[in-house]
């Protein structure tokens, strides 16, 4: 009696681990599972363009609108909003180097930092005229103004918004982004730019790095590989506009009220060691494309979670006012990037 009584509590940490496994494992399941599909639909004719976070924020909507999502999969949902998210963006950084940041130039580092810190004030701004929700414009501000779905997920972890304005703030970068996948390469003969200042332009002002991808290697190589260094330089800004958000912007209460400021995103220095890291040392491609891919799948499993947390009776609810601030936001980071480009 007394050898169990000193052994009881020993266990209990280990009972407890086991327990939270239990719970955790149908959601996680359910959410690894919607990921897997989202990239096997991107093998359809139509559907390779759009990245698969996009299309398994998609699919987890569908299923919680249509079917439903049972209890047990409460907690596995949650563990991968939260701490799979978290893990996934400080894995971000072993694809990117102080040295990329280098490549771009001194002209084209000035560029992208003015574009994604204006663009961010301007969409705030636009957001407080036309009377749209605030939690909602900054997930569009930072997601408009950095790199798509990846940002608003970031910056969510200090906006505490509500799953719905996630998937409503994801759909508007997607749309947007979407848009300027297509038009840019056929306004770039229009504007008579020369392939590396089109790299640039697309590279600081469209939203999702497969956007750029795709609008830049259509006009061709140079433009591409430029375009493609211009957007991971301009993905790291991220680290630093979610700190500036959680140390400069007040967190909103449900009514308006303002409380205090939310606590640093300490995950985020995570983030910030890998890139330094990899900066001074030469992390083999393999390991790089490995941990790209474990990355890109954490995303699309996070991604995948807040779909399946959506409703879209509150999406509607929401209005057209974001839309129309995450339109008037794209606009401006396209207009205001072209014509940085053309005055220096």
């Amino acid at each position: 009696m007394f050898q169990q009584s000193i052994e009881t509590p020993k266990s209990i940490p280990i009972a407890v681990l086991q327990r939270a496994v239990a719970r955790a494992a149908p959601g996680i399941g359910a959410c690894a599972v919607i990921a897997g599909l989202a990239y096997g639909l991107r093998m359809l004719p139509g559907v390779h363009d759009f990245s698969p976070m996009i299309i398994a924020i998609a699919l987890g909507i569908l299923i919680r609108n249509t079917i439903g999502t049972h209890v047990a999969l409460t907690a596995g949902i949650g563990f991968s909003m939260r701490r799979l998210l978290r893990l996934a963006i400080i894995l971000l950084g072993v694809q990117l180097t102080f040295g990329q940041v280098a490549e771009t130039g001194l002209r084209g580092v000035a560029i992208i930092f003015t574009a994604v810190a204006a663009t961010f004030l301007f969409t705030l701004a636009v957001g407080r005229v036309i009377g749209a929700d605030p939690r909602l414009t900054r997930l569009i501000a930072a997601g408009t103004s950095i790199c798509g779905a990846s940002a608003v997920a970031a910056a969510n972890s200090v906006v505490d918004a509500h799953d719905e304005d996630v998937a409503y703030a994801v759909a508007c970068v997607t749309v947007f982004g979407s848009i300027a996948m297509f038009a840019y390469p056929l306004l770039q003969g229009g504007l008579d730019l020369a392939p590396r200042d089109y790299g640039l332009w697309a590279g600081s002002s469209i939203h999702e790095i497969a956007q750029v991808v795709a609008a830049t290697f259509s006009v061709g190589r140079e433009a591409g590989d430029f375009g493609t260094v211009a957007k991971l330089t301009r993905v790291m800004t991220l680290a630093p506009m979610v700190f500036a958000m959680a140390a400069f912007l007040p967190s909103l209460g449900e009514v308006g009220s303002e409380r205090p400021r939310a606590p640093l995103p300490w995950f985020v220095l995570g983030f910030i060691a890998l890139v330094a890291i990899n900066s001074v040392v030469s992390i083999p491609d393999d390991i790089k494309a490995e941990t790209s891919t474990v990355s890109t799948f954490l995303l699309t499993m996070a991604l995948a979670a807040m779909g399946l947390e959506t409703s879209v009776a509150k999406l509607k609810a929401k209005g057209l006012k974001p839309a129309l601030t995450g339109a008037l936001a794209s606009l401006f980071i396209a207009s205001v990037s072209l014509i940085l480009i053309r005055l220096t």
